[in-house]
């Protein structure tokens, strides 16, 4: 019976341990924005937010990037939401044929009704159009949710110079196609490529999430392991 024991609670620690690296590897926010290049105009951007805790996401805070500002912005309603925005000085204008653009949105906020939000389970995508977007490879998007319980999630980590672990908290990245490629690009995660999610909030976040994934497979097997040894034991009991 000791046995029988022993081998249950490390079945259970298994199985907590596949779930949590499970939910950590795949459930963050993220931003696509299909045929996204470096310079290009009248760009649809999407910022997706799942919803990881037993309590609905009521705000959405994205800093837009003022190192490499967006020069116009225009945001999509969303029922049952409004939203404000902040601007800011430039510290070096945007050259446009209509002249110079010295401000810039550097941050949208999204706030649910009274009562509403993302329930527990469910995601939202909250939607803007670059009017222009700046010459770069790519734009970090920092992210806060906020959830009706009074938790934040602060998605603003970046990885380590040189450093292909993935942050806890990633800061969504937008990856930029030069000019001429064609526009591969276009959604991103803590700066890989990714694929867009599917409904529920998650995403396949590419080589940055290999660790725990390969964790996550350790896991199941050592559960595995566990469970065969618990039936094992019982089958002999009986004997």
């Amino acid at each position: 019976m000791h046995r029988l024991r022993t081998v249950t609670v490390a079945l259970l620690g298994a199985l907590g341990l596949l779930f949590v690296l499970s939910a950590s590897a795949f459930a963050h926010v993220t931003v696509t924005a299909p045929g996204a290049t470096s310079g290009g105009g009248d760009q649809e951007i999407t910022f997706r937010v799942p919803v990881e805790e037993d309590a609905n996401t009521v705000g959405v805070t994205v800093q837009m990037p003022t190192s490499t500002p967006i020069a116009s912005i225009d945001i999509a309603p969303i029922a049952g939401w409004t939203h404000t925005e902040q601007t800011a000085k430039l510290q070096t204008p945007i050259k446009t044929d209509d002249g110079d653009i010295t401000e810039a949105v550097s941050q949208i906020t999204w706030t649910a009704a009274k009562g509403g939000g993302l329930k527990p389970g469910e995601y939202g995508e909250f939607t803007i159009i670059a009017g222009q977007l700046p010459k770069a490879k790519s734009l970090t998007f920092k992210a806060i949710q906020t959830y009706s319980n009074g938790s934040v999630v602060r998605w603003i980590e970046t990885p380590a110079p040189g450093s292909s672990d993935e942050p806890d908290h990633p800061a969504p990245v937008l990856q930029l196609a030069s000019s001429g490629s064609g526009g591969s690009s276009g959604s991103s995660e803590a700066g890989v490529t990714a694929t867009p999610q599917a409904a529920g909030g998650h995403s396949d976040g590419g080589s940055s999430n290999t660790g725990p994934v390969v964790l996550s497979i350790i896991a199941l097997v050592v559960a595995v392991g566990a469970l065969g040894l618990v039936v094992v034991g019982r089958a002999k009991g009986r004997t």
